[in-house]
């Protein structure tokens, strides 16, 4: 667990800001190959945050 400490606190953090903003949360998904979290919010933001709890924003 040590070692998904920060992805899933940076995951946290960006769904309660998404939700701030009043966005749908469409989509969570965790690839296991890369280790990377990946969020569907709405229909066009999509976001990746890497194993080391840095995010990509696209």
């Amino acid at each position: 667990m040590k070692l998904f400490k920060q992805p899933l606190k940076a995951f946290f953090d960006f769904c309660v800001r998404a939700s701030n903003l009043f966005r749908d949360i469409a989509l969570v998904r965790f690839d296991q190959r890369t280790s990377r979290i990946v969020i569907l919010i709405g229909e066009t933001i999509q976001v990746e945050i890497l194993s080391n709890g840095e995010n990509i924003i696209r």
